[in-house]
């Protein structure tokens, strides 16, 4: 996988002829937006901060109508849905995205400038806002997303949020995972996690013939392997007694889960 283009604050590369990944590495989340071009339409998974104008690039790479779809409804994944008036989300995060979200916008200040990063020069933090707004549809489990020559079958996969979702697309093996896979410390503390369902979250993907996973934070190379890794791991950690909030962090070979 190779650059494409981007500008100073995002990094646009190439999967396939018609597959790209929008990423923005200047800051401590590494967060990826994928964009899927079908014959009739595209779709965007996930908008990330909205520290830059994530549309900007979009149109560099499609001319068609573009529906944005959230994996799940945390400040680093919907940041820029202002730009995108066509919107899904999952039925359990309905609310969080039109003004119901768990955390005040500065606490999520807090967040976005937790570590030192290169924001924009034209970026101030004390401005920014979160995006509300109602969908154009809510999706459920096993709804299908289709584009035109390309088909996404939705899965429910809570644990980190109640509403968070994959996306596996068939034809081509690929999952997109979210912040339910990646190379990194998964997070299973928060209030609103629910590390069992987290576990029976990963177990459900088990079954997927998947050939290459697509993250929505950190490195992109992520082995497939890494699914039978993690359900090992969510697997032992639930039959020890320890797959609860409190327990602490667990490390493993490219991943760790908080507790």
């Amino acid at each position: 996988m190779s650059i494409y283009k981007g500008n100073d604050w995002f990094t646009i590369e190439k999967i396939d002829d018609d597959t790209y990944v929008i990423s923005e590495y200047k800051h401590w989340e590494e967060t990826h937006c994928y964009l899927l071009n079908g014959k009739d339409r595209s779709l965007l998974i996930d908008t990330g901060l909205g520290v830059g104008n994530i549309w900007e690039q979009v149109r560099t790479l499609t001319d068609k109508h573009v529906t944005a779809v959230t994996t799940h409804v945390h400040y680093d994944h919907f940041g820029g849905h202002k730009y995108f008036p066509d919107f899904y989300v999952h039925e359990a995060e309905k609310d969080w995205i039109n003004g119901e979200f768990p955390l005040t916008i500065e606490q999520v200040r807090y967040f976005l400038a937790e570590k030192p990063c290169d924001f924009p020069e034209d970026f101030d933090i004390n401005k920014y806002q979160l995006f509300k707004g109602t969908p154009t549809r809510v999706l459920k489990d096993n709804d299908t997303i289709e584009l035109g020559g390309r088909t996404l079958r939705v899965l429910h996969t809570p644990g980190h949020s109640p509403g968070h979702m994959c996306f596996f697309e068939e034809d081509k093996g690929y999952l997109y995972t979210g912040d339910l896979i990646y190379i990194g410390d998964l997070f299973a503390y928060f209030p609103s996690t629910d590390p069992v369902a987290y576990m029976n979250s990963i177990k459900k993907l088990l079954k997927l013939l998947v050939k290459k996973i697509l993250p929505a934070h950190h490195d992109l190379n992520v082995p497939v392997s890494i699914i039978k890794d993690m359900d090992k791991a969510f697997t032992d950690l639930y039959e020890s007694g320890k797959l609860k909030h409190g327990s602490g962090t667990f490390s493993y070979s490219n991943f760790g889960i908080k507790l």
